[in-house]
């Protein structure tokens, strides 16, 4: 089973492969993405909801390296090894690539997505990668958050147990 979820985490170039073949086969494919850092109850939900918009979803995470520009030095909690390795391990995710560019901007354009996700927060004119999508004729979707789950939640909450000893 190891060796099954180890072979759904590939280099752009492997997934740009199987997208292409996946579509020739008639499958309809979905990209979002995210840092993904303490794999929580809304990114599970977040993720299944996103499966339920096409055929094969492929989830971009950002390296170390983009997470840190982006949420501060103290950021990932976890690396981009682990998170890759606990998406993948999740049935409805088909592919797993990280992306070393501050936005999964070139993953999007080579691997062209039929339909692009992102969570509710987002505006779909802001959502990276949209005008792109549409242009081929693909679909910009956005998912409902569930409410009170975050990575940054669950880090306070440490923080103040921490605290508390």
């Amino acid at each position: 089973m190891y060796k099954k979820i180890i072979n759904k985490i590939r280099s752009l170039e492997a997934a740009v492969v199987q997208a292409d073949e996946w579509r020739k086969e008639g499958f309809s494919i979905i990209w979002t993405n995210g840092c993904f850092d303490l794999l929580h109850f809304g990114h599970i939900k977040y993720l299944c909801d996103t499966a339920d918009l096409g055929d094969k979803l492929i989830v971009g995470v950002n390296s170390d390296a983009s997470v840190s520009l982006l949420k501060g030095p103290d950021r990932p909690i976890l690396d981009e090894a682990t998170r890759t390795l606990k998406l993948a391990a999740l049935a409805p995710i088909d592919l797993v690539v990280i992306y070393h560019d501050p936005t999964p901007i070139s993953s999007i354009v080579a691997i062209k997505p039929d339909v692009l996700v992102k969570g509710g927060d987002y505006d779909i004119s802001d959502i990276v990668g949209a005008p792109e999508v549409l242009s081929w004729g693909g679909r910009v979707l956005t998912v409902p958050f569930e409410k009170g789950h975050s990575t940054t939640q669950i880090i306070k909450k440490i923080q103040s147990l921490d605290h508390e000893d």
